[in-house]
């Protein structure tokens, strides 16, 4: 299946053409604006990729995904919190199947509504949000709490490690939210909080306690609804230097007050400033989720699930679920035709040979 992956040379999409460019059913395209760094990129992981000068914002991308015959096309390109839908209506005009990798709370949430008919009449299948979340957290939630009569609470988070690499539009992501108001399903009612404020100790085991502060993902909007939640679903971020926690808990503050109006304007300076803080750091990233309710049995359960993730490979988590559906198409499974969030498509034994792959180790701990 010809297999276009937008933004192919950069953080997150690297590493997905890594891990496709053996694949027998594939036939990878890397693409980008920049020509030069995309043929570097097909020259390194080889098996017959090709490189694509291409532009999803041209008006004739659509157009130039019918001439290069793709089928498959997996997005890359964020960050996706201020991002339209050209790219998928594009896919879909080509009669190509989509994925992305968006993180961006109304890309994903709004997706299905805005996507769905429009994907059915293509005869595709289009997956937003095929990475940490929702697809990995969806899949966590749903192996510890199987068969559960209720789910009171879902509480995840992030801990990047200091030294991986990061790339500028994750860190515009993230500073699209910082100091805004944010939507919390807290005690049982919708109340709202802002980003990246009051940070707060978090456990991970293999890793060293750190300060989480919470983030705008499509989790919070989705998990309510979607498992039932009664009392609270709450999603933090970590980072491993608690300086550079404080820094944005600051912007949040500065930004609450009016005194910045737009922190991701700032991402390419703080992402080089980051850099000088990696000697204070490691190479041990992870994440938790915790889940608490009634469980088959009738009893007041709580359990929480964790991976590590060492040498810098944490940043391959965000592009497993993208392999694994990419993967999935290419070799003739359907998805069926149209469009929806990535929760419920894969589970999270699907993850574990990834897992291992890359050294990661795995924990479930009861009554945590």
């Amino acid at each position: 299946m010809k297999t276009l992956i937008l933004g192919g040379y950069g953080n997150f999409g690297a590493r997905i053409c890594r891990a496709l460019a053996a694949e027998p059913s594939v036939q990878l395209l890397v693409g980008g604006r920049d020509l030069t760094r995309a043929k570097a990129l097909a020259s390194e992981v080889g098996h017959g990729s090709q490189p694509v000068a291409i532009d999803h914002a041209s008006e004739g991308f659509s157009l130039t995904l019918h001439r290069l015959g793709i089928e498959l096309l997996v997005h890359t390109a964020g960050p996706f919190q201020h991002q339209g839908y050209g790219v998928a209506l594009a896919a879909a005009s080509a009669g190509v199947h989509y994925i992305d990798l968006a993180d961006g709370r109304r890309f994903v949430c709004d997706f299905p509504a805005a996507m769905d008919a429009t994907f059915k009449a293509a005869g595709r299948s289009a997956i937003s949000g095929a990475s940490t979340v929702p697809a990995l957290s969806s899949a966590v939630v749903d192996d510890l709490c199987e068969g559960w009569q209720r789910i009171d609470s879902i509480d995840t988070c992030i801990a990047p490690a200091q030294t991986a690499p990061r790339g500028e539009a994750t860190m515009a992501a993230v500073l699209s939210y910082c100091g805004e108001s944010i939507s919390v399903w807290e005690q049982g009612r919708w109340q709202l909080r802002r980003g990246w404020t009051s940070p707060e100790r978090v456990s991970i085991a293999g890793l060293h306690d750190r300060l989480g502060a919470l983030c705008d993902i499509p989790d919070l909007e989705l998990f309510p609804e979607h498992y039932g939640v009664s009392r609270s679903v709450m999603f933090r971020a970590a980072l491993e230097v608690g300086i550079a926690q404080r820094v944005f808990a600051l912007l949040a503050g500065l930004r609450a007050m009016g005194l910045i109006k737009r922190p991701a304007r700032m991402a390419g300076v703080l992402n080089r400033a980051a850099r000088l803080m990696d000697f204070m750091g490691s190479s041990l990233g992870g994440m938790v989720v915790r889940v608490g309710g009634v469980n088959a049995s009738g009893a007041v359960t709580r359990r929480s699930w964790h991976i590590a993730a060492d040498d810098d490979h944490g940043p391959e988590i965000p592009c497993m679920a993208a392999v694994l559906l990419a993967r999935r198409i290419a070799r003739g499974h359907s998805l069926g035709s149209g469009a929806s969030t990535c929760i419920g498509l894969l589970k999270l034994a699907d993850f574990e040979p990834e897992f291992t792959r890359w050294g990661m180790v795995t924990k479930v701990l009861e009554n945590t």
